[in-house]
């Protein structure tokens, strides 16, 4: 039986042909503490994540891709902020060492962790219901922070990548909605695998294109009013203008609605930007491999307001994900 010093080490501690990079901790795992950091005259950017079974994957979830989403979802706050993955740290609560899921589940993490140079440095495991935490450092130079208080009145609003597949997968898994094995295994992919827009992310900020930005994990509308709340300012949303994902593009239009503007595990960028940005925002598109899309308009009058591709208001009652509101 593994312990969980057994544990750490043969399957999270990595060093010599493991360390697929150099390290960037001066000190990593097998201390109390780990010590990291900053580049000089950059900034540290800190978030945490926690995955919860039968609340945020279902229980039996495929090891490699949970390995890869708990990262992701960290990777997707990073992006938001403009910021460069640096490192992070794992605390695991586990029903049982299991050698084969510890297997797959580390593959995923640390392939993901790899191709954005982020390094394991430290955490926890223990028995108990299987949750998954994780705190990711990044770092930005002072004032390049894509925060969500900085929107402007007058920005155009741009969503990056499509929206929407990975609810319509959960309203598959749940039996709300009928689709074929193609495209439930497509929609599953994007539920399962997110692509975090880091490279996106670090040219809004690096080049200081975007103005505020958030990730769309809880949906859109309800990610968007939060940077509206915290800048004190107002949207216009084109619900037609939404890059609807491409197994979800092929429903009814009531649906795309509904999924693309509330659907929830999309960690797309949802970012503000001065009109006069939008060929360089184009072109940043480009470079980063990121498809964006312009779908609507910051206001200075509080409030959301939904449209059509007409401009005529649209009589949607959508909210976001809540964890406690939410069954």
């Amino acid at each position: 039986m593994l312990s969980e010093f057994d544990l750490i080490k043969q399957y999270f501690k990595r060093s010599g042909p493991n360390q697929a990079r150099p390290a960037r901790a001066a000190l990593g795992i097998g201390d109390d503490c780990a010590l990291l950091a900053p580049s000089p005259g950059m900034q540290m950017a800190i978030s945490s994540d926690m995955l919860v079974e039968d609340r945020h994957f279902f229980a039996g979830a495929d090891a490699r891709m949970l390995g890869h989403k708990c990262l992701a979802v960290n990777l997707s706050d990073l992006a938001a902020m403009g910021a460069r993955p640096v490192a992070f740290t794992l605390a695991l609560a586990l029903p049982a060492a299991n050698p084969a899921w510890l297997g797959e589940f580390a593959a995923g993490l640390f392939a993901l962790a790899d191709l954005h140079g982020c390094e394991l440095i430290g955490g926890d495991t223990t028995k108990g219901p299987l949750n998954i935490c994780i705190t990711i450092f990044g770092e930005l130079a002072p004032g390049h922070a894509l925060r969500r208080d900085a929107a402007i009145a007058g920005d155009d609003l741009w969503i990056s990548g499509t929206l929407g597949d990975a609810r319509l997968a959960l309203a598959g898994y749940r039996k709300e909605y009928a689709l074929d094995d193609a495209a439930q295994l497509m929609a599953g992919t994007r539920m399962h695998m997110p692509a975090p827009r880091v490279a996106l992310g670090l040219a809004l900020a690096g080049a200081r294109l975007a103005h505020a930005a958030i990730d769309i994990s809880d949906g859109l509308v309800g990610d968007l009013r939060h940077i509206l709340a915290a800048s004190n300012l107002g949207a216009s949303l084109n619900v037609d203008a939404l890059p609807a994902g491409p197994v979800l593009a092929a429903q009814p239009q009531a649906l795309r609605r509904q999924f693309c503007a509330a659907g929830g595990d999309d960690y797309e960028l949802c970012f503000t930007a001065a009109p006069e940005q939008r060929e360089a925002i184009l072109a940043a598109a480009i470079a980063s491999g990121t498809a964006v899309t312009r779908v609507g308009t910051i206001v200075a009058a509080p409030g959301l307001r939904l449209v059509d591709a007409h401009g005529c208001a649209l009589d949607l009652q959508l909210d976001g994900f809540d964890h406690f509101a939410s069954a």
